[in-house]
Parts: structure tokens; sequence; C-alpha cells
């Protein structure tokens, strides 16, 4: 069944997404290449780093794209799995660290129950 929340990506909706704003897209699409450029991450580091992220924001775009590109960069199947399982392990360890702060807001009210 095909999604249509989304838009399938095309030429033209990028190029009027340039044209309204040039500027601006021409420092975003510098910025990127320089955030995805060999560093002292190399290229296929970043691109799992990347998949991964897009995993927690849940961008189906930037899955779409950057597994691509993580396999393009020399990844294997297994590699974007295991990144796809850290950014799963990181996001399901904000949700259990966060309970500190529920756990604090019980124990805060029983306290001022017991006063």
């Amino acid at each position: 069944m095909p999604n249509h929340m989304y838009p399938v990506p095309s030429k033209e909706m990028s190029q009027q997404r340039a044209r309204l704003a040039p500027d601006i897209h021409d420092a975003f699409q510098t910025f990127s290449a320089q955030v995805f450029a060999e560093g002292a991450l190399p290229a296929k580091t970043k691109q799992l780093i990347a998949v991964a992220v897009a995993h927690v924001t849940q961008c189906p775009y930037c899955i779409k794209g950057h597994t691509k590109l993580a396999l393009r960069k020399g990844a294997s199947p297994e590699e974007v799995m295991e990144a796809i399982w850290v950014a799963a392990e990181m996001r399901a360890g904000g949700a259990y660290a966060h309970a500190a702060i529920a756990i604090e807001a019980i124990n805060e009210l029983e306290r001022k129950q017991h006063e």
C-alpha cells in the first residue's frame, strides 16, 4: 500500500525548495557536503550515524537516502542493521532514563501528602 503522507521527492520539488530560499539552500548544501566528507570519522561511519539518527528522528527520506549512501560507502547490510539497533536502544534508553523524572514527581507528591 503506498504511503500518501509523504510526497514523492522529485527534481521539481528540489528546484522549488532552492528557488524559494536560494542562499539558505546553497549554505545547507555546502554544510551537508562538509559534514559528510572524510575527516576524523570515515564517510562510511558518518553515514551509519546518519542512518541511526534518521531512525530516531523518523525521517523516511533520510532513512532511505542515508541507508543507500552508507551501502555505497562500503557499509554492509549487517552494519546498517546494527546502527538501527543502536538507535532503537538509545531511544528506549532515553525513556528508561527519564523515568527518574517521573519517580521524582511521584516521590515529591507522596512527601507532600504525608506532610
